[in-house]
Formats: structure tokens, sequence, C-alpha cells
């Protein structure tokens, strides 16, 4: 997942709650790094440690046991020397032999087996070897017999010491088993004896090392961990302060500042981010007067321009009426006076109404509005321009009622501003031009797009046609006699109900123009009933 995704609505809340903090929280996502890498930085190192220790104990201890083996077997030499080989029997030699050795090992807590004598059946399954008692034979190991079915010098490997005690209790524990020949002056063979040494010590030995070692580790981790958290609660701490300053900063509090405290590097941002704060803070003064000004100045004009403009429309109509009494030319420059005094009434009309959004003075007047009617009213008021322009509008909607809780008269707007609009732009693709008018409606939204077929736009321009006097191609006339500021007011007024107005277009192959408003005044929209993207464009797919 990603530090900037959400998580999925199916955890449970304890997990959601702890992947948010996951998320949002770089002091635990540095402790948490700190502490993955420290583990395996202290297991590695702990693992070295445990493997050296072991063996060096298994090596002090395998070189101790060999050594007494040594020992005990030299011994048991000297003895069978200073015997007389024909006064005993062999069997009498190999328990005077073994006897004393299985005593002191009982002592000294090692076990003895005497096997033999090396050859056809030597080994200690065929029978005939002495033994401690209580101990399994089979704690010798195969391999170890193999090695000593012929005459061969002390050998010694490690395996399983099992042996049952004088309480019955039988034990299963690690060992070491050394072996080395004597021969019996008594038959002159020779015998293997095997002295099996446990690892109890060891063994003991080291768990209390890996216990010391697991506590360390432990210990370490904890002390790496708050140490982490002191050191990056020192650098989080500033950057948390000039978040939550940077929020109140954009939430319209431009007095906020940051606590400088310190000479250091996080002190020199505070000061910088103050200094910017002032900066901005000055300046969005500067624009915000200077945008109080501007308003008020188109009002106070607008306002203004009222009475002498009431005054030449008087005059004008005075001219207009009486235009068939002048010459030619001066009754063409009357007709000239009507038409830019009905534009400039407009645009008058126009600039009054942005001044009333810019001022957040605008209000909505919702009832449930039949986008249908809306469709067919605003074909009838175009009409006349239609047939001037000699294009063709068609209107595809619903049998049934396509209803929206709506401002009626500021949808009207919107949607003669997007005919008007594509009137004026449409061209011919056919025997005539056409625009075409699309209403449809779904549970949750309703929506209008207008379709033209004229020129379109070009990429980028998408996003720029409703913004103030813009103009796709500056050297077209407006014929429609608009002012400019038709598509920027529709956008306010769909802003107003809460809906989306779109645009798409590409050169040469037109433009279409899509208005879609909620059912329910306040209802946040998902989608729309109706493509932005036509059915008949031809899109490039990359």
């Amino acid at each position: 997942m990603s530090p900037g995704a959400l998580p999925p609505r199916g955890i449970p809340s304890g997990l959601r709650r702890a992947l948010t903090f996951w998320r949002r929280s770089i002091q635990a996502r540095v402790v948490a790094s700190t502490l993955v890498l420290s583990a395996v930085v202290v297991s590695i190192v702990g693992w070295y440690l445990l493997q050296q220790t072991r063996q060096g104990l298994l090596d002090h201890r395998v070189a101790a046991v060999v050594a007494e083996a040594n020992n005990e077997t030299t011994e048991a030499r000297n003895r069978l020397a200073a015997a007389p080989g024909t006064d005993i029997d062999a069997a009498s030699q190999q328990r005077e032999l073994v006897e004393p050795i299985i005593e002191r090992g009982l002592t000294r807590g090692f076990d003895v087996v005497l096997a033999g004598p090396v050859g056809e059946g030597g080994r200690i399954a065929d029978g005939g070897a002495e033994s401690t008692p209580g101990l399994d034979l089979a704690s010798v190991p195969t391999s170890l017999e193999a090695h000593f079915d012929r005459i061969a010098g002390t050998a010694w490997t490690y395996t399983r010491i099992r042996s049952t005690g004088n309480s019955g209790v039988e034990t299963d524990t690690p060992g070491v088993v050394v072996g080395s020949q004597v021969t019996l002056r008594a038959d002159g063979g020779t015998y293997t004896l095997y002295y099996l040494f446990p690892l109890d010590e060891e063994r003991q030995t080291l768990a209390l090392v890996t216990r010391a070692l697991l506590t360390a580790a432990v210990l370490l981790l904890v002390l790496v961990a708050g140490m982490t958290w002191l050191v990056t609660r020192q650098v989080v701490t500033p950057i948390r302060m000039a978040r939550q300053v940077a929020e109140r900063l954009a939430s319209g509090q431009l007095q906020e500042r940051l606590r400088v405290a310190g000479e250091d590097d996080l002190a020199r941002l505070a000061t910088s981010f103050n200094q910017m704060a002032s900066n901005l803070q000055r300046q969005i003064r500067q624009l915000e007067e200077l945008s109080r000004v501007q308003r008020r100045f188109v009002s106070d004009v607008s306002h203004e321009l009222r009475t002498p403009l009431t005054t030449v429309r008087m005059a004008s109509d005075v001219l207009h009426d009486a235009r068939h009494d002048f010459d030619p030319v001066t009754a063409r420059a009357a007709e000239l006076l009507q038409t830019e005094l009905d534009r400039f009434e407009t645009l008058l009309v126009d600039l009054l109404e942005i001044s009333r959004f810019d001022a957040g003075a605008a209000v909505l007047d919702a009832e449930d509005v039949n986008l249908v009617d809306v469709a067919h009213r605003v074909v009838d008021m175009t009409r006349p321009l239609a047939e001037q322009r000699g294009v063709h509008v068609v209107v595809q909607a619903p049998s049934h009622p396509c209803l929206a809780e709506a401002d009626v008269r500021r949808v009207e707007r919107i949607v003669r501003n997007l005919v008007t609009n594509a009137i004026d732009h449409a061209e011919s693709r056919g025997p005539e031009p056409e625009v075409v008018i699309q209403v449809a409606g779904d549970d949750h939204a309703a929506a209008v797009a207008v379709r033209d077929y004229g020129v379109g736009l070009a990429p980028g321009e998408a996003a720029m046609v409703f913004n103030r006097f813009w103009r796709a191609d500056p050297a077209r006339a407006r014929t429609s006699g608009g002012t400019g500021l038709g598509l920027a007011i529709s956008l306010e007024d769909t802003h107003l109900h809460g809906g989306w107005l779109q645009a798409w277009g590409r050169p040469g192959r037109g433009a279409q123009f899509r208005l879609t408003l909620p059912r329910r005044a306040g209802t946040p929209l998902r989608q729309s009933p109706l493509p932005l993207v036509p059915s008949d464009a031809e899109e490039v797919v990359s």
C-alpha cells in the first residue's frame, strides 16, 4: 500500500486505525525501520557469537575428554603389561581391565564399553561386550565401531548417550565418544575401549549464554527504540507544529506564526517560514483589497452606466423607429447603434451578475425543474438565431420528465448559453449545420449535453473555455452578440448548484458541453448520466 493510499474498508477498525497511524506518522516509521534493522544486526551478531561460543565449548570439551580417555587407556595398558599372560583367562582379564575404569567413570561422570577382539565377531552387537550398568550399547555409533574393525589409533565422534538410572528413568543426552585399543596378554587379542562423556555442562553453559544474549538483545532494542523515538521527536515536533500552523494559515488565520527557539537549522526554517507567511499575508491582503476595489468598481460602473444607457436607449429607439425616413447610410448607422446598445445592455447585466458571484451574494432559489422542458424552451428562444445561421437544433430527450432540484432561471441561462455558443460555432457536416441537445437522468443526477460539429477545441482549451472573455479564435466574430461572460457565468451558476460543467473538443471534430446537476440540492455527484466524450467522436486510444 503506498504512503498516500487509504486502508480497505473490509479490515477491522483497530487495524484500520493502526494503518492510518502508520501512514501519517513518520516518527513511527523511522522507529520501526530502525528497530527492524537493529533486530537484523543483533540477530546476526548474536548467532555468530553463539556459534563461536558453542564451537569453543565443544573444542575445549573434546580436547579434555580425549586427554582423559588417553590417560585411562595408558593406565589400562600399564596394568595389562604388569599382569602375567598365562595365569588368568581372557574373560577374567577383560573384567579386571574394565571394572576399575567403570568405577572411575561412575565417579567422574563418563560411561565405558569394552568390545572385541578386533576381527570377525568383534562388534558390540555380536555380544560379549562389558559396559557401565544401565548404558544402552547403541549409544556407540556404528561408524566409530567400523573404524575399529581393524587396529587403529584413538578416534572420537559425537553421539547421543542413552541410559537407564537406578530409579528406572531413561535419559538421552548429547555426548562425545572416544575409542582406543588395548591388547590382552591372556589371548593376544586387540580390544576397543569406548569412553562416553556427556555434554550436559556445555549444554547448560550454552543455554545460559543464549539467555544472556537474548536478554541483552531485548534491552538493546528497547534502548535503541527509545533513543530513536527521542531523536526523531526533536525533529518531528517542529515539523508537526509547522504543519498545524500551515493548516491554520490555509484556513484563513493569516496571523499564525511559528515559535522560534535557538539558532539551529530548525530555528532558521521556522524563521524562513514566518517570513514567507508574512509575505503571503501582505500579498493576500493586497489582492483582497484589489479584488474588493475591482468588484466595487465593476458594480459601481454597471450601476452608474444604467442612467446614461437608459437615455441613450430612448434616443436610439427614436432613431431606430424613424430609420426609414433616413438615407441608407444613416439608417444603417441607426440599426448598428440599436444592435450595439442591445449588446452593451447585456454586457452590463452580465457584469452585475459576475459582481454578485464575486461578492458571494448569489442566492439559489431551488425547486423541481424538468430539464426536458428547459431544453425545449431554450430551443424556442434560440430558434431565430439558429434560422439566421442556418443551423438545425435537435433535442434528444426521454419521454418522461427528467427532474432536478435547481433554480430554473439559472439552469435555463446555462443551457441557453451553451446552445447559443454551439450555434455560434456550428459548421456543416451534411446538408446543414446541426446542434444536438441530449437530456438524460438517473437516480442521483440529471444531465444536459450540447454537441456541435464546428471547429472544436485544441488540447488544453477545454479548461480555458470557461475563463472570462476567452475565445478559441480571437479573429472569429461573435455573431450571436455574446459578451464573452456567458460560459463564465454558466460555470458559476453550476457551482452554485453543486454540479459539473465540463467541455470536450477536438480540432475539426466539434465540441460537447455537459451540464450535470444532482437530483437533490446538496447531494455530492459521483457520476453523470451522459458521457462527456460523445459516442460519435473518433477517440484515439494511446
